[in-house]
């Protein structure tokens, strides 16, 4: 109460929960702990790509787009995240995955 900058409720981060709550029905169907760990991996990048204001499609697109060349490339993993300037050139407004393929994608600003 003393501290202006804290939020008065908690409304902000249950909102963030209620994916997860929500999905938490199709949780039984793990067969592993490893696609358990692979569900939450899933869950966290799409919280994040909401509370960056990003298009989480875009956002899924442009990853899976560049990482499987730049996994090992601190810089490049760097370059993805999605607060960097290059995602959000690429991931505020509409997408269009028909002109950004594999083939014809720009170089990743490393």
């Amino acid at each position: 109460m003393l501290d202006g900058r804290c939020e008065l409720s908690n409304n902000k981060a249950e909102r963030c929960a209620k994916s997860y709550a929500i999905g938490r029905k199709n949780s039984l169907f793990h067969a592993s702990v490893a696609g358990a760990e692979a569900t939450a991996l899933i869950y966290s990048i799409i919280e994040t790509a909401k509370a960056n204001k990003l298009n989480v499609f875009q956002y899924l697109y442009v990853l899976l787009l560049y990482m499987p060349e730049h996994k090992e490339d601190p810089d490049a993993v760097k370059t993805l995240l999605p607060w960097s300037d290059f995602i959000k050139e690429r991931c505020t407004g509409l997408i269009d995955v028909e002109t950004i393929t594999p083939e014809n994608k720009p170089q990743l600003p490393i």
